[in-house]
């Protein structure tokens, strides 16, 4: 689950390596076009943040960054919220007291504060991270 959210960051921050084959290809930039344009559409609701994002009007770059940091423990919930039993990259719960506990019963820490999510793979480049699944 750590590397699908990471890969996901990586999507909605314009940063993903990944080209896949033809079909893939162009379903990546169609995808790349659809976020563009959510992102433009969110840059022109913006008011007193607007002048941050001046200069990156084309692809929004910096707006989705600080969207994706806004918006990554969301994000997380979600993909998380039915995934019971399993495991991240590593133990993170404390569900005995004894320890660090690989979730067993749910896939997030008891929604305690400051425990979701229990990863920064999204902040790790993702060709370091294709080593080490590699």
């Amino acid at each position: 689950i750590a590397r699908s959210f990471a890969d996901i960051g990586d999507i909605v921050r314009g940063k993903d390596l990944y080209s896949g084959n033809n079909k893939e290809k162009n379903r990546r930039q169609q995808l790349e076009q659809k976020l563009k344009d959510i992102f433009k559409k969110i840059y022109e609701e913006l008011k007193d943040a607007k002048d941050r994002y001046k200069n990156d009007t084309e692809n929004y770059y910096k707006l989705r960054e600080d969207w994706w940091t806004a918006n990554r423990a969301t994000v997380w919930k979600a993909i998380t919220c039915n995934a019971g039993a399993s495991q991240y990259f590593r133990a993170t719960c404390s569900d005995t007291g004894q320890g660090p506990s690989m979730t067993p019963s749910q896939c997030r820490c008891d929604d305690k504060a400051n425990t979701d999510p229990p990863t920064y793979f999204d902040y790790v480049p993702q060709y370091l991270r294709w080593f080490e699944e590699w």
